[in-house]
């Protein structure tokens, strides 16, 4: 039998979960709080101080120095065009492997995996040359492509974890019944396997959201999306903090909410096949 919880194992376990949750949250709460500081209280006072002259002229500057919707829709287009494509490719990779594999399936999960753990530098210089070669530089159609191929490992291990869940025998079913393998694959797995997919859909979005290094080095103007919009408030004369954390508060806000508002599915999906 499982061990009874006390209430005093209750409380200290709570007291250190919310102690855990403000120190990851103690950054997001000093840039909120910054970006309504002049540049002189941003440097002057207290981080997460509160009596301070309030403004919203940080914000204002913001605004009219860039283009915000045009980097906003940059983002978007990006982070789910690459995600929708990485899904094309990672569904039926994945089907392969959960449903039909080999003996060196798992090896090969873990080369994918291990492709992760190299610096992006690494392969920037042969990137960029295919890029300008191609004439892909600032598009948007070129930033899908590398998001979509640096993010293709995790998809591919997180929808290999949830087809595993899946009985094979309900696939063999549909396939005495004379579904081909796409029907298999549209109708009969990837409706089980929803909250799976639908984690590793929110969660690539983020990843691919929150990318600086490629879209910083391989846009300049017409595919830049919000982290070069960060970017173009600090300059080499210093850094304007309270500019800066305006430009970057109103960079992560959309996040920010999809993940407020997606947080059960989110969880759903993560614990998927967790409990039996």
């Amino acid at each position: 039998m499982a061990r009874a919880v006390t209430t005093g194992q209750k409380t200290i376990n709570t007291v250190a979960a919310w102690g855990v949750a403000l120190l990851l949250f103690f950054p997001i709460l000093w840039m909120i709080l910054t970006s309504f500081k002049s540049e002189a209280d941003a440097v002057l006072s207290p981080p997460v101080w509160f009596w301070f002259d309030w403004t919203t002229e940080n914000y204002e500057s913001v605004l009219e120095q860039a283009n915000y919707l045009r980097f906003f829709w940059n983002s978007v287009i990006i982070a789910v065009g690459s995600t929708a494509l990485g899904l094309v490719i990672a569904v039926p990779a994945a089907w392969s492997m959960a449903f039909v594999p080999g003996r060196r399936t798992k090896d090969l999960l873990m080369w994918m995996l291990s492709t992760k753990m190299m610096p992006g530098v690494a392969v920037l210089v042969p990137i960029y040359l295919i890029f300008v070669q191609f004439g892909l530089l600032d598009t948007r159609i070129g930033l899908v492509v590398v998001l979509m191929l640096i993010n293709l490992p995790i998809i591919i291990w997180m929808l290999y974890t949830y087809f595993r869940e899946i009985p094979g025998e309900i696939l063999e079913a549909a396939r005495m019944d004379g579904a081909s393998m796409r029907s298999e694959i549209l109708f009969v797995l990837l409706p089980m396997a929803v909250p799976g997919i639908a984690s590793t859909m929110l969660l690539n979005i983020i990843l691919a959201w929150n990318e600086a290094f490629w879209t910083i080095t391989l846009t300049t103007v017409d595919a830049a999306p919000l982290t070069k919009f960060i970017s173009r408030f600090s300059s080499p004369q210093g850094l304007f903090y309270a500019k800066l954390s305006a430009a970057s508060t109103m960079a992560i806000a959309p996040i920010l909410i999809m993940g407020w508002f997606s947080q059960k599915q989110l969880v759903r999906g993560l614990t998927f096949g967790a409990v039996k």
